[in-house]
């Protein structure tokens, strides 16, 4: 629609995919349609960059509890900057996010195109201030700085924020509402209705849950581990995940995340921590970090992934318990399944089409 309207005064579409990988011209004709492919650009998070300011170290100690103590680089890709734009359009869903609280807003400025080092901090931040008092919050201690950083160095960068919230049942999407500003109201309002639509609230644990990871949307693990970090505050001591993955092929989306997973795995919170103290591939790789850590159950579940293209070796090698694919998709036809509760066989679960678009909490771990 931005697009339609803007016609030829608009100029470049910077997908704001922070480290991830760049979208394939494929990927972008099914995503954006019609759109030219002449006016996407790749973010170069290596060496594309404008640092706006540093987040200072105290401001950082402060917010996170004294649990992080270092200076924060407000940086951001360099056409924002140097594109010598009249319109910066901003476009992105609010939904409940593993490492800020809330998406978007200014997490798609400073982390979409912001540095290694930038995203690398914030998500050491949120997973070390715990992921569980992160998600589905709107006032984090990432937000807060990254609300800093907006409201100290990004005052000349004309920016107005689109924001969406969408829901989705049964494999259909909803638009609930639609906040359109260049300040944080715009985000506020967004957040909120958001809580109320992404959020299920459940009175008492689950004890199964399945989830099924749409195959051209997960590929790896990196991304695949939403179906941990968005059902962790659902699942009951001793409860059981099972993850149906059939795209997926990979544990990271890049070769260096990608060893650091198979070689220290999902190992819990306190191992994490003591292996960034003395292990320097591992510290100089914060993003990789916080990914171990959000994506441990603590022990306190079980995590049983099927996947497509990883075997049963490399799975149990991370530290997750493996099960075939065909067989469990013989027992889950995800075709016959409805999101929320299902019984098959007498046994019954709580099955989820898309973790990438909600957050289910227990209600007595969310408040």
């Amino acid at each position: 629609m931005a697009w339609q309207y803007y016609s030829d005064t608009m100029t470049d579409i910077l997908p704001a995919l922070g480290t991830h990988s760049p979208m394939t011209d494929e990927q972008i004709q099914k995503m954006f349609g019609d759109v030219p492919l002449g006016l996407f650009r790749k973010h170069d998070w290596r060496g594309g960059l404008v640092t706006l300011g540093q987040v200072p170290a105290e401001f950082v100690r402060e917010v996170s509890g004294g649990k992080v103590d270092s200076s924060w680089p407000a940086q951001v890709d360099t056409l924002l900057v140097e594109g010598n734009f009249d319109l910066i359009l901003s476009l992105g869903q609010v939904i409940p996010h593993e490492v800020v609280g809330m998406a978007n807003y200014n997490k798609n400025i400073f982390i979409g195109t912001g540095s290694s080092e930038g995203i690398n901090k914030s998500h050491f931040l949120g997973a070390v201030y715990g992921m569980e008092k992160m998600m589905g919050r709107i006032d984090t201690p990432v937000r807060k700085v990254l609300n800093y950083a907006s409201d100290n160095f990004a005052g000349d960068l004309p920016i107005v924020y689109v924001l969406t919230v969408v829901s989705t049942s049964n494999g259909n999407q909803t638009t609930h509402g639609l906040f359109i500003g260049d300040d944080i109201e715009c985000f506020n309002l967004a957040a909120e209705l958001s809580l109320k639509v992404n959020l299920q609230m459940l009175d008492k644990p689950l004890t199964k849950v399945v989830v099924y990871l749409e195959p051209e949307e997960f590929k790896c693990i990196w991304l695949g581990n939403k179906s941990i970090y968005r059902t962790r505050m659902a699942i009951a001591d001793g409860g059981e995940l099972i993850v149906l993955a059939p795209g997926v092929a990979e544990f990271g989306e890049d070769e260096q995340i990608d060893r650091l997973i198979r070689k220290y795995g999902y190992v819990g919170t306190e191992r994490v921590l003591e292996l960034v103290k003395t292990q320097e591939d591992l510290r100089a790789n914060l993003s990789a970090a916080a990914h171990l850590i959000h994506g441990s159950s603590e022990d306190r579940f079980k995590v049983t992934y099927c996947p497509g293209k990883l075997s049963k070796e490399q799975i149990e090698g991370v530290g997750f318990s493996y099960a075939d694919l065909d067989i469990m998709m013989q027992k889950y036809k995800v075709e016959k399944l409805i999101d929320g509760f299902n019984t098959v066989d007498g046994e019954q679960f709580f099955y989820i089409s898309n973790p990438g678009l909600g957050l289910w909490a227990c209600r007595h771990r969310f408040e």
